[in-house]
């Protein structure tokens, strides 16, 4: 298998595409042909460690990780990923729960995956790679955890400066030597913009072997595909019917996970994005020219995107509007609604929802009581209600459980630098913290 940029360029291995992040023209990594896998190959997997290494075995064939696949997978796949029936009147729905990681956010899942691959291809500590990440909330604190002290492996944090919740904060900001923690004054796309600068920027790049842990890398795409190739998988085999899937997006990585199993052949329905007040991508699916803007601060704070990364990849594959329309769908929800969603999930389905897992159960209640009670869907939730405590408790007048494994983090004291949106003041800090 061989990778290439959705701008262009010579193709790349898997282990290149890895380590580099994003493509040296500024695009980002996919297959060079999609592998078509029938379903019923799926067959026999007993459980989703066996379903990921049936789905991914295609996409490392020829890796230097291809013999490594197994162990990557169980480092990966070692924490409960339910799908728990709602109780809803009339029709099929169903919550898929990928919050039970050590962050307590779906980001684990490829952050775990993706630090797994790197450690085994790089851990020169003589000539560390050093991972950026640019996060609007949740990103960050999973891809710290990830890497948090491997050897030959360091970690540049960047966040915008308070728009992220109190507990989101002190996951970016509560790691090891090997993490650099930088608050940036501005939005997440300032963020983003800084991280991608540098990536370009060939000097500096080389200096520092930069990579990244963002879903740009493609080592972030590929498990994400994994929990909607065997919830779908499991969903059939069990009603003989393709379940439909509605996902809360921001930079469109977990989205675009979930359409890119269905291309590769799994038996998924409908695919609806379901995004905040930064409304970018409904627009541009309900035809208006994609005009990427400045970020709005909305309640579901890691879903603030202005310029989504991955519609680059979504178009590729894709194509363009109206092509595009009539594959994925996309539905924009504001604070308000978002506010109404946790007091009623709350009230209806007995357990608290963050803001984000809001919006996708606003976008599927908003559906036309035929396409709702006659499909099966699948609602993503992407982050435990307890990192939004501060918007959720009052919400629902009751204190939110903090899960063990969060509530362990948010024990570990804090460090992190507040810097200027600028690639010079990023620059300054690293060489502070980690030399030339």
């Amino acid at each position: 298998m061989r990778y290439v940029s959705t701008r262009g360029g010579n193709p790349v291995t898997l282990d290149e595409a890895l380590v580099s992040g994003i493509a040296a023209d500024g695009g980002l990594f996919l297959p060079d042909n999609l592998p078509s896998i029938a379903w019923r190959e799926f067959g026999a997997a007993k459980d989703i460690r066996e379903t990921a290494e049936l789905f991914l075995q295609p996409f490392f064939s020829g890796s230097s990780l291809e013999n490594d696949l197994p162990g990557i997978i169980r480092e990966t796949f070692n924490f409960p990923i339910p799908v728990t029936a709602l109780p809803v009147p009339g029709g099929r729905c169903s919550l898929l729960e990928l919050f039970h990681g050590p962050t307590a956010a779906f980001k684990d899942i490829g952050a775990q995956f993706l630090a797994a691959c790197l450690s085994r291809l790089e851990g020169d500590t003589e000539h560390p790679l050093t991972i950026l990440v640019a996060t609007s909330g949740d990103t960050g604190g999973a891809v710290a955890a990830a890497f948090d002290e491997r050897p030959g492996i360091r970690v540049v944090v960047l966040f915008p400066n308070g728009r992220v919740s109190e507990r989101q904060a002190h996951q970016l900001t509560c790691w090891s030597d090997n993490v650099l923690s930088l608050a940036v004054k501005g939005s997440f796309d300032d963020c983003q913009a800084i991280a991608k600068e540098a990536m370009a920027n060939e000097a500096l790049s080389a200096r520092h072997r930069f990579s990244s842990a963002n879903s740009i890398n493609i080592g972030r795409l590929l498990p994400q595909a994994i929990y909607y190739a065997h919830a779908s998988l499991q969903h059939f085999l069990e009603y003989e019917r393709e379940p439909s899937f509605i996902i809360p997006t921001g930079n469109l990585g977990n989205a675009f996970a979930c359409f890119l199993a269905r291309e590769v052949g799994l038996p998924i329905g409908e695919i609806i994005l379901a995004t905040n007040a930064n409304c970018l991508v409904s627009d541009f699916l309900g035809g208006s020219d994609w005009e990427p803007r400045a970020s709005i601060q909305t309640l579901a704070s890691a879903m603030d995107v202005g310029n989504p990364s991955n519609m680059e990849r979504l178009r590729y594959l894709g194509g363009e509007s109206a092509e595009l329309q009539s594959k994925v769908r996309a539905v924009s929800v504001t604070d308000e609604q978002i506010t109404g969603q946790i007091a009623q999930n709350f009230k209806e389905f007995g357990f608290a929802t963050c803001p984000h897992t809001a919006t996708a159960t606003h976008a599927w209640r908003m559906l036309d009581a035929s396409e709702r009670e006659g499909k099966d869907w699948i609602l993503v939730g992407t982050a435990h209600a307890a990192k939004f405590e501060q918007i959720v408790e009052p919400i629902i007048g009751t204190r939110v459980p903090v899960p063990p494994e969060l509530a362990a983090i948010l024990s570990r004291p804090q460090r992190f630098e507040v810097i200027d949106a600028t690639i010079d003041a990023m620059e300054n800090a690293l060489e502070v913290r980690f030399g030339t």
